[in-house]
């Protein structure tokens, strides 16, 4: 006999299959942490659209998805991962006081990566503006170590 769950809805959560979307990215972090290129191209498209916020020496991301730099130059380790609508998948990490990251992921009917968002260095607020959606805030920067820290700010409209 299975013992008693204190928290049934956490018990539920972790029996559901994790999203899709959610695991294609997760693949690409684990991807791009043992430098596997060939995994990285077969989940990212060719015409990748990409946006950027924050100080223009933290491309990252950029270096790393061109060759630019290697894994040992910046890693990404995700602190969070996050589905918050069909096709979306937002990423946030950070590292002691002074780096903070929020990516954005989009994902077509096909499982591949369209659009990448990078905040570095930035809060984000993820707010649903479509027609007959009452939804609101989709998704907020929520960085423990980061509370106290001043940042600028922005609203991602989807």
């Amino acid at each position: 006999m299975e013992p008693a769950t204190a928290n049934p809805e956490a018990a539920a959560a972790a029996a559901a299959p994790e999203n899709p979307n959610v695991t294609t990215v997760r693949s690409l972090y684990t991807a791009l942490a043992s430098g596997g290129s060939r995994q990285i191209s077969g989940l990212i498209a060719s015409d990748l659209e990409w946006w950027f916020h924050g100080p223009q020496n933290c491309h990252h991301m950029m270096k790393m998805l061109t060759g630019k730099s290697s894994p040992t130059d910046f890693k990404f380790e995700p602190r969070s991962i996050d589905a918050v609508d069909g096709e979306r998948v937002i990423v946030e990490g950070w590292e002691g006081a002074q780096v903070y990251w929020v990516h954005v992921w989009t994902l077509n009917e096909d499982g591949v990566i369209t659009q990448f968002r990078e905040y570095f260095n930035t809060w984000l607020t993820v707010w649903d503006l479509r027609p007959l959606s009452c939804t609101g805030t989709l998704w907020q920067s929520h960085p423990q170590d980061l509370a106290k820290r001043s940042l600028p700010g922005l609203m991602l409209a989807i």
